[in-house]
């Protein structure tokens, strides 16, 4: 899929996972604009790129939804058409100490409400007029920790862990209302693994770009409702249990 009139939205694009990923939308022959919370790096995120921009916190549903509002707007300006992708990989981290008998409620609300009211507020804000328009891919940033089956999830990292759960359930639920791919719309979910990025450290066995690779084919694959699939979550291009 190589199409100068295809756009796409990236959050949490100014750096990590989703820098990788407008990049490789980029490199696909689509129009991106990044959005990230801090002014400065996403300016020069941006540029690097020569992509467009908007800085905004994502947690402020209300200047989220303006924000979104204005890029639409300004993409239809420029006579681009409903939204092409919607890459959702904004996200961060609880507390260490964050569980669920320790943790407080500032704490809890901080993490969900970055990692899953955001994503909730995005998708409502732009995914019903791709639906409508019969097309459109949502790719969600989730996690490994957000798995509830599978070797080493259990305890600890509480709001990170059921925010992340939560957006593989919103997927899941959110594929069922849009008819699991056959009405052109899909929407699916990630683990990049743990990736050399501000949250998953220096030290961290895989890189930013291997880390997007799934996120930049399911947002550019060849899909046909009779056999391939959506709703799921996804993991170096394979479906896993979650």
């Amino acid at each position: 899929m190589s199409d100068s009139k295809k756009w796409a939205i990236v959050t949490g694009g100014s750096r990590g996972l989703g820098y990788e990923t407008a990049k490789g939308l980029i490199a696909a022959g689509i129009s991106v604009c990044i959005i990230g919370k801090d002014q400065e790096r996403i300016e020069e995120s941006a540029k690097t790129l020569g992509c467009s921009y908007r800085s905004v916190d994502v947690s402020d549903s209300k200047k989220f939804r303006e924000v979104l509002t204005e890029i639409t707007q300004d993409a239809t300006s420029k006579g681009f058409e409903v939204l092409d992708v919607l890459v959702l990989a904004h996200g961060v981290m609880s507390d260490k100490m964050s569980k669920t008998l320790r943790t407080n409620d500032e704490e809890w609300r901080r993490t969900l409400s970055i990692n899953l009211d955001a994503v909730f507020t995005a998708v409502n804000q732009l995914a019903p007029a791709m639906a409508e328009a019969r097309k459109g891919r949502v790719v969600v940033y989730s996690a490994c920790l957000g798995r509830m089956s599978g070797p080493g999830t259990h305890g600890g990292l509480a709001p990170y862990r059921i925010s992340k759960a939560g957006v593989n359930a919103f997927v899941k639920n959110l594929s069922y209302e849009t008819g699991l791919g056959a009405r052109g719309f899909l929407v699916d979910a990630i683990c990049p693994g743990h990736c050399r990025t501000d949250m998953g450290g220096e030290d961290a066995p895989r890189s930013a770009q291997e880390g997007a690779e799934t996120a930049i084919w399911l947002a550019t694959r060849d899909f046909d409702a009779t056999k391939d699939k959506t709703g799921l979550l996804w993991e170096d291009r394979t479906v896993v249990d979650w």
